[in-house]
């Protein structure tokens, strides 16, 4: 201890010291952790009503911004690999246009199996005609020839065998045309089968090449070629083979509170903004409301954002904007409130 000055006791004078020193490092360490206090602007924007709105009554809602036709998820009614994919997102297509093609070989060789059985059944048709025609021309002569027999006169000028030969004869004629007749029946009935296999497999081929409903936007484009494709897929939470939509307009789906709700003035036009950049106002005609209060879908992902309400979807028309709206988009918007509702 000769380090420590004389008659120092650590217990009444180095303590407190030491424990004086920790303070201060706390202080100095709590100092230096705390967050910066300065006021800064936002990093986005928050959305705010501007022109007649900004001083009446109004009502905020949140929305999507979607095709006019909703989106259309394009699945596929036969099952098979992929061998075309003929669109790419952002392709604008009309209805009946081809979007992607599913292998058909099988089915091919189906068409060709029943195109044969075709030309089989045409040739024993054209077979049983020809006997039908033969049994015909030899039943009329063993007719003529019995009938000649009969009107002879003189019973004796033919014997009783000849009659009963010709009488066999005619008899056998008939009964060779009936079997040609059901001959070709038959062959008729199997002709009408196969037309139906080459029909019902040439309409399957033609369900290979999956087409556009309407005419609109290809918005996205979830497969490749030599990908198996399901019946099952595109629905449910798996994606969308093919999604499209019309988008000339667009539409924006916006989430109105339900107790804001009766507040709302159908009919009116909206302010609508994306998110984010709320100097950039648009005007959006009504188009409808929803008949049904639905519960809120999530939007912001917050943690602190409530799910547990009901709102009305209300439908807007977006103006032309070059691009400043797009499918998926989230946006601002304000509605005018009724003038006889409640502040």
């Amino acid at each position: 201890m000769a380090l420590l000055p004389e008659g120092f006791s650590f217990s009444r004078k180095g303590l407190p010291i030491i424990a004086i020193a920790g303070l201060v490092a706390a202080a100095l360490f709590i100092w230096a952790g705390m967050p910066d206090r300065k006021l800064e602007e936002p990093d986005r924007e928050p959305p705010r009503a501007t022109g007649a709105l900004a001083n009446e009554a109004r009502v905020a809602g949140a929305g999507v911004v979607e095709p006019s036709s909703e989106t259309i998820e394009i699945g596929t009614a036969i099952p098979g690999l992929v061998t075309q994919v003929l669109v790419k997102p952002g392709d604008y297509v009309t209805r009946g246009q081809p979007l992607f093609i599913v292998d058909t070989r099988a089915i091919d060789s189906r068409v060709r199996e029943a195109q044969s059985q075709v030309g089989e059944a045409q040739a024993a048709i054209a077979e049983a005609e020809a006997g039908i025609a033969e049994a015909r021309a030899a039943e009329a002569t063993a007719a003529r020839q019995l009938d000649l027999y009969r009107n002879i006169g003189d019973p004796a000028a033919v014997s009783r065998s000849e009659v009963i030969r010709a009488e066999g004869d005619a008899s056998a004629a008939r009964e060779r045309r009936q079997l040609a007749q059901a001959r070709a029946s038959a062959a008729r009935a199997r002709l009408q089968s196969a037309q139906a296999l080459v029909s019902s497999a040439r309409t399957e081929r033609e369900r290979a090449t999956v087409r556009a409903p309407i005419s609109g936007e290809i918005l996205a484009v979830n497969i490749r070629p030599g990908e198996y494709l399901s019946t099952q897929g595109g629905g449910g939470n798996a994606e969308a083979f093919i999604a499209m939509g019309e988008t000339r307009p667009l539409h924006i789906r916006i989430d109105i509170d339900e107790e804001q709700a009766p507040r709302v003035a159908l009919g009116e036009p909206a302010l609508v903004s994306p998110r984010g950049a709320a100097g950039r106002q648009v005007k959006a005609t009504f188009v409808r409301a929803e008949p049904q209060v639905v519960p809120k879908r999530s939007l912001t992902n917050s943690a602190s954002e409530r799910v547990d309400v009901r709102v009305l979807q209300v439908i807007y028309e977006l103006p032309q904007t070059d691009g400043l709206f797009r499918v998926g988009q989230q946006v601002d918007a304000f509605i005018p409130a009724r003038k006889d509702s409640a502040e």
